[in-house]
């Protein structure tokens, strides 16, 4: 399995089947760079291997149009798209992800969960792989929360984690959020999703430039067996 980081909350994960891509909204050139975006994407068309594309909400850093033009001259693409996403044209392959539903296309099994934000978040079995991306689910612990708004997104969070559970499913790669914009609070909702999960392994996104975020989170988890990724790049190749 490859894992490309490509930027915020956008990965691309080759299997042994398929290509899943989720929430691309743009790429960002980096010196550091392992792969560049636009060969990668000539070798995935290129390829007899489907091509998933994921949009777990409509907003803006999880969700471009662009990947209608970029993905069409792929014959063997599928766009899984959350309901509040709005399109004004006719596009083949298209299968609407909404919380606690299942789709099923080819090998995969896609169950879609809640979000504390917009949309949905998503788990993915290919083949008794399980890939879980959380979109913008996540414990947002702002520090201007009032009593009332803390409570209502913690339960909120933790009964979407609860949703989760009940799957009964052993997580082996999650994508999740760990933004620094939360400053003491970054860490609270990925400590809870591995305590609570514990996926094999854990990579942080949604973290914008800042990389050390990465590192910071990884330093803090300290008592865990989950694998956790550090990112220091965009147009990463990310080794398991």
């Amino acid at each position: 399995m490859k894992i490309y980081y490509v930027y915020h909350s956008c990965f691309i994960v080759e299997t042994g089947n398929s290509f899943l891509m989720f929430d691309y909204f743009k790429n960002k050139k980096d010196t550091q760079a392992n792969f560049n975006f636009g060969e990668l994407l000539k070798n995935i068309i290129d390829s007899s291997k489907p091509l998933y594309v994921f949009a777990s909400h409509s907003h803006q850093d999880h969700f471009n149009q662009s990947i209608f033009s970029l993905t069409e001259e792929k014959s063997n693409k599928y766009y899984i798209l959350s309901s509040d996403i709005k399109l004004y044209n006719n596009i083949d392959n298209i299968y609407v992800a909404k919380q606690n539903t299942e789709n099923k296309i080819n090998n995969l099994i896609i169950n879609s969960f809640g979000s504390t934000d917009e949309g949905v978040s998503f788990l993915i079995n290919d083949d008794e792989t399980h890939i879980f991306h959380a979109g913008d689910l996540n414990w947002w612990k702002w520090s201007d929360d009032t009593e009332e708004e803390e409570k209502e997104m913690e339960d909120a969070f933790k009964t979407i984690i609860g949703d989760i559970i009940k799957l009964n499913t052993k997580i082996d790669i999650a994508f999740f959020p760990v933004d620094g914009r939360l400053e003491q609070n970054y860490k609270c909702g990925g400590e809870y999703f591995i305590e609570k999960l514990q996926p094999e392994v854990f990579i942080p996104m949604h973290f914008w430039d800042n990389f050390q975020t990465t590192s910071d989170f990884k330093k803090h988890m300290t008592n865990t067996l989950t694998n956790i990724i550090e990112i220091s790049h965009n147009s990463e190749i990310i080794r398991l």
